[in-house]
């Protein structure tokens, strides 16, 4: 997979993107990163790329020029088209459906909105999927753009070091006895010792009863979701 950020702060991807999970991911190829700045496409001696709001009011808003520009330079730079995302509060709210959608693209392009927002002309001429963290304002798109990153690179094939790994987190897709496909909540980890402050590890989990933890499992799946996250359950 390629992944194309725009953004006006590129100084901030390189130590996420060079790190753990993502990093190692890069090294064997199965993901490529490349991250641009935006205002090396405008068109002005100050590389401006943001401007007053007609109207009036706070803020500044991104110009259409520039991130027009950027945006078809870049996809130019690939033969593989690109799913274009801008990373908006008013996108509709990330969930792990959405970021297995997009694991499975070619090659994405993030825009990291920034300032007071995005002149709207610019969004309906690009028409990108528009996706947020939640119902709350950062200063920019591009910690959700790392984020949205973290999610997807990891469900790539070969990058967790179990091809397990992802389909027992919290969220992915499980089939369970009577209820069918449905996205809960991880069941408790344990590792040793078996007893720390005086807080033993479940017996079933050194049994080695293989069934039964299985089982343990799915039962604490359950009830953790129903006391966390019941809106998770709101369909039963």
């Amino acid at each position: 997979m390629r992944i194309d950020v725009l953004t006006l702060f590129p100084e901030m991807f390189p130590a996420v993107l060079g790190a753990s999970i993502l990093g190692r991911a890069q090294q064997a190829d199965a993901v490529s990163f490349h991250t641009h700045n935006i205002r090396d496409w405008a068109d002005n001696k100050h590389n401006k790329v943001d401007d007053r709001p007609f109207g009036g009011g706070p803020g500044m808003v991104m110009m259409c020029q520039p991130l027009h520009d950027a945006v078809t330079a870049v996809e130019a730079m690939d033969a593989a088209p690109a799913e274009r995302i801008l990373l908006s509060p008013q996108g509709a709210a990330l969930t792990q459906p959405i970021v297995e959608q997009l694991a499975a693209a070619q090659r994405l392009l993030l825009i990291a909105g920034h300032y007071e927002g995005v002149d709207e002309r610019v969004i309906e001429e690009l028409q990108p999927q528009q996706i947020s963290l939640g119902d709350y304002v950062l200063s920019g798109g591009e910690l959700p753009a790392l984020v949205l990153i973290d999610a997807i690179v990891r469900l790539l094939p070969g990058v967790l070091g179990h091809e397990d790994s992802a389909a027992e987190d919290s969220f992915a897709a499980r089939q369970l006895p009577d209820l069918g496909t449905r996205r809960v909540l991880d069941c408790p980890h344990y590792t040793r010792p078996a007893v720390w402050n005086g807080r033993a590890v479940p017996k079933v989990l050194t049994s080695g009863d293989h069934a039964a933890v299985e089982a343990w499992r799915q039962q604490q799946m359950l009830e953790r979701t129903r006391k966390l996250r019941p809106d998770l359950l709101d369909e039963l």
